[in-house]
């Protein structure tokens, strides 16, 4: 285990998020708030922190996909403990737990908050609160990519780590430009919907926070309706840039080097549209007697679709109130989330697709014994690897996922806030139903399921496999091991 390159990163991550600490400053200068000195204070610590873990460069650079895990499950955790401490110092938000609960929440891009009213909030961490979900809609890791030399592959080692999506690879020959043109991509169209929103005459810190929160797929908004008090229009442009971060960024990429025709027959973009416009159709039909007219029901089912699927979390009405089939839609939409590739969360598009065609591989087998039939996404071959990783996946994910619908469950709600609140932290898109829907919050749980929910956040965000080799003991033991042995020599 190279505990030194670890170390390193780890150093690296939190110089980084002393720059990003800075913009809350900002923020809080041009409105006149005190509340931007506590981010200060904490840029300071962190940077303090960063330098010294750099401060000794590590002997080699190579390290393998462990540690690409090990060092990505512990970046988040620190993220989130460092940018949780300004809530704390404000006095906004006094309790450490919910403080930490709330930055996770935002890094990770779930939405999921305690605050019963953000509006109290000063224009500094408010400003937090959806820039936490710009970082991690991409992930800081990536980032670093492009300003750390490693070597022996070991860019790609902490991309799959970080990356949501079955699988992670070089869109150019070097990992340092792919990083580099995820960010570009990325950077263009959160600017792009900034634009859109501020001729759509909102304001221009409503415009900031929304575009951030909606570029990450995070869904922390700035005001108590959500987004559900703006102007229909600005609604319509939230739904499309939702429905854009959702699509794997490789479409992106083919566009840009205008290979139109791949970047259209990518079959994974083709089935996540697909699944959107059936789910719009459905609810708009189901919602419509209950809406003022036909626009109005696919304007409220289209923006909701769009924020689940997603897994942003955005509202525009509380969709607990609609009919029982239009929820169970959405809770569907909850497990499957976005494509690959993109800022969404979920168990995504392309693992459903696989598992699906897997399905129907193995009943024709039944059928014909004697046949032989291969599994393939856009013409290209599904290797028993990719296959096999997916299945373990799904496995892991429904250990997860009834060990904490268990542990959740302890406290005595009602079994669809627990259900809906696992899958909500877990699948990182915010909002459940009944006690935690779209016009409630999380501040009502007990430590033990905050702390449980927070571990969901995490691992959701991070593909599970991060968070669950932080917990195995051979790991801590390797740790150790290097560290006792290079103190000895």
């Amino acid at each position: 285990m190279n505990t030194s390159i670890i170390r390193y990163i780890l150093g690296s991550v939190l110089k980084i998020e002393a720059f990003l600490l800075l913009i809350p400053v900002l923020c809080g200068l041009i409105y006149h708030e005190s509340e931007g000195t506590a981010y200060f204070a904490v840029a300071l610590i962190c940077l303090f922190v960063g330098i010294l873990f750099t401060i000794r460069k590590p002997k080699e650079n190579l390290f393998y996909l462990k540690e690409g895990c090990i060092t990505t499950a512990l970046s988040w955790i620190l993220l989130s403990i460092f940018g949780a401490i300004p809530f704390v110092i404000t006095g906004e938000i006094p309790s450490f737990l919910d403080a930490l609960f709330e930055t996770i929440s935002g890094f990770t891009t779930t939405g999921a908050s305690i605050l019963s009213d953000v509006e109290e909030l000063s224009h500094a961490s408010l400003l937090w609160r959806s820039f936490t979900h710009w970082i991690g809609g991409m992930g800081v890791l990536i980032f670093l990519m492009a300003i750390i030399p490693m070597s022996g592959g070991s860019n790609i080692n902490l991309m799959r780590a970080e990356s949501p999506g079955p699988s992670v690879g070089k869109l150019v020959p070097k990992m340092k430009t792919t990083a580099t043109l995820l960010y570009s991509i990325y950077i263009f169209l959160t600017a792009l919907e900034f634009l859109i929103l501020i001729l759509c005459n909102m304001p221009i810190f409503d415009s900031i926070c929304t575009a951030f929160g909606t570029a990450g797929t995070g869904g922390f908004g700035i005001k108590n309706s959500s987004i559900g008090g703006y102007s229909v229009t600005i609604q319509w442009v939230v739904t499309i840039f939702m429905i854009l971060f959702g699509i794997n960024f490789n479409a992106y990429f083919f566009l840009l080097i205008r290979d139109f025709k791949k970047a259209l027959k990518m079959e994974e973009v083709r089935v996540y549209l697909g699944i959107i416009f059936a789910s719009v159709v459905l609810i708009s039909a189901n919602i419509y007697q209950s809406c003022n007219s036909v626009f109005d029901a696919v304007t409220k089912s289209a923006f909701q679709v769009a924020s689940v699927i997603t897994t942003t979390g955005f509202s525009t009405t509380d969709f607990d109130l609609w009919p029982s089939f239009s929820k169970t839609v959405l809770v569907i939409l909850m497990f499957i989330g976005a494509c690959a590739g993109s800022t969404g969360g979920g168990i995504k598009v392309s693992r459903i697709i696989v598992i699906i065609k897997a399905f129907f591989k193995e009943a024709f087998s039944y059928i014909h014994p004697k046949s032989v039939r291969h599994l393939s996404i856009d013409k290209q071959p599904i290797k028993h690897d990719v296959i096999r990783s997916i299945n373990v996946f799904f496995d892991t994910y429904i250990a997860i996922f009834v060990i904490s619908l268990l542990l959740v469950s302890i406290e005595g709600q009602s079994m669809q806030t627990n259900l809906t609140a696992v899958i909500a932290t877990f699948n990182n898109i915010g909002p459940g139903l009944e006690a935690v829907g779209p016009t409630q919050n999380f501040a009502f749980f007990t430590p033990l399921s905050k702390v449980v929910l927070m571990f969901d956040m995490l691992a959701g965000r991070l593909e599970l496999f991060p968070m669950v080799l932080l917990f195995h003991p051979t790991i801590w033991k390797e740790m150790f091991e290097r560290r006792y042995h290079s103190k000895k020599q």
